[in-house]
């Protein structure tokens, strides 16, 4: 997969709000060499006495050419993230460079099952899968385990709604008649959503270094070879 050494031109083609405090930006970025579910790509912002600030960004979807999605969480004091949320506008632009990433992230002719694991907004790399695994009707098959603190903190709500396969735990309200009390994913339910699974599966776990360290433990414990067992993490570590 090639990589865009120089900066490249992003112009925002559309933008929609997937939580009261998220926001995914549709890029059309000419040049753009293509990237793989998983993989992210790093923004610039300059203002014009000069001043520039730099941030990464998974991609939240699969590879079609110039069109790139991102799915912007707003980070209390986030220069970059304020303006991506609550600042951008249809037809403005900023840079990128990309694709990063080689570890993280997910090909096709993989034959093993897939298990993607994410906590809050980490999965916004994990949908990228999912949609490449729909998109091309591939035959492994995929759960996908989200949690999040409330219903509405859920990204891509109405498109997950529809799949099959997708389990989604709150941590601090549930929806009403879920019956499942607000707590964390605790290891049964991982064991439960691996034993659906035909064959020991790869698994991707996306979100905050605490929730990745504790579910990565977690199913090492349930016997998977922690060579397949792929994080990404965010925050503090």
């Amino acid at each position: 997969m090639a990589v865009a050494r120089r900066w490249l031109e992003a112009r925002v083609v559309d933008a929609r709000a997937e939580t009261p405090t998220a926001r995914t930006l549709v890029l059309d970025v000419p040049g753009w060499p293509g990237h793989l579910p998983g993989q992210h790509l790093t923004v610039r912002l300059t203002s014009p006495d000069g001043y520039s600030a730099q941030r990464s960004y998974s991609i939240a979807t699969p590879d079609s050419g110039a069109r790139v999605e991102l799915t912007v969480q707003l980070v209390p004091e986030g220069e970059v993230s304020e303006f991506l949320v609550t600042g951008v506008q249809v037809g403005d632009a900023f840079e990128v460079r990309g694709p990063v990433g080689g570890w993280f992230v997910w090909r096709a002719e993989d034959p093993a099952p897939l298990l993607l694991v994410a906590g809050g907004s980490g999965i916004v790399p994990l949908m990228a899968v999912v949609r490449e695994h729909r998109r091309l009707l591939a035959p492994q098959p995929l759960e996908l385990v989200v949690s999040v603190r409330s219903p509405e903190d859920l990204y891509y709500a109405g498109e997950l709604a529809g799949l099959p396969g997708v389990t989604v735990v709150h941590t601090r309200r549930a929806p009403e008649g879920s019956g499942r009390p607000p707590a964390r994913l605790s290891a049964p339910e991982l064991a439960a959503v691996v034993a659906r699974l035909p064959e020991q599966p790869r698994a991707y776990v996306c979100g905050p270094t605490g929730f990745v360290e504790a579910v990565a433990d977690a199913l090492v414990a349930l016997g998977l070879d922690p060579a397949e067992v792929r994080t990404e993490r965010f925050g503090p570590s």
